[in-house]
């Protein structure tokens, strides 16, 4: 996969508790047929077994439409299933060490929530950071908050893609193009919704507006 020509813009990720009964690979099929560019599959409370399964389910239908696929966190998951990268936090595997393991051709992304936390990514090599919360979100409560403001201030001193998260909707993901990043990462608005194709694809014209 060509690193530089990844398309950032609308990033979907996964979390299997806020979709209602849906099946977790035909939602993230549906989010594709509405134009998410990026999909990440985040799973905290499963045996490694049952993620490593659910990832390679995952990643045949977004080989199918060739859209590159993420695994948060769990580099092993990734090297397993031949990812196309994983994303870290601050609290997980250091960056030099991950990249030691995934080698160079994987893409490495990194949640960051201030500038000192971007410019030390960046440093170390991550291809793109995730940066947030930018709204309250259900799906990370410990999340520290950053501002629209804070996000472009941040946009303006660093190089590599950047994608805002955290809350982001309709209602809101227009503001945070705005400050100039490079995508919007999107979980319980495309995944809780009843049709996730339609809500991506909303999406998607709010972006490209």
């Amino acid at each position: 996969m060509d690193k530089e020509a990844i398309d950032y813009s609308l990033y979907l990720v996964t979390d299997r508790e806020l979709l209602s009964g849906k099946d977790l690979a035909n939602t993230v099929e549906e989010a594709i047929k509405g134009s998410v560019t990026l999909v990440q599959i985040r799973e905290k409370n499963i045996s490694t077994l049952d993620f490593f399964q659910l990832a390679l389910q995952v990643k045949d239908i977004t080989d199918a439409y060739g859209v590159p696929f993420i695994v948060n966190d769990r580099v092993d998951i990734a090297l397993a299933v031949d990812a196309d990268g994983v994303h870290i936090g601050q609290d997980d595997m250091p960056l030099p060490v991950a990249r030691n393991l995934l080698g160079p051709t994987k893409i490495i992304g990194v949640s960051v929530s201030t500038l000192e936390e971007a410019l030390r990514a960046q440093e170390e090599g991550a291809d793109y950071l995730g940066i947030g919360a930018l709204f309250p979100t259900l799906t990370k409560s410990d999340a520290d908050h950053v501002s629209l403001e804070d996000l472009r201030k941040i946009k303006e001193k660093i190089s590599i893609p950047i994608v805002g998260i955290g809350g982001i909707n309709a209602s809101n993901i227009h503001d945070v193009i705005g400050t100039g990043v490079d995508g919007a990462a999107v979980v319980s608005a495309i995944v809780a919704v009843a049709n996730p194709r339609e809500a991506a694809a909303q999406l998607r014209q709010i972006i490209t507006k």
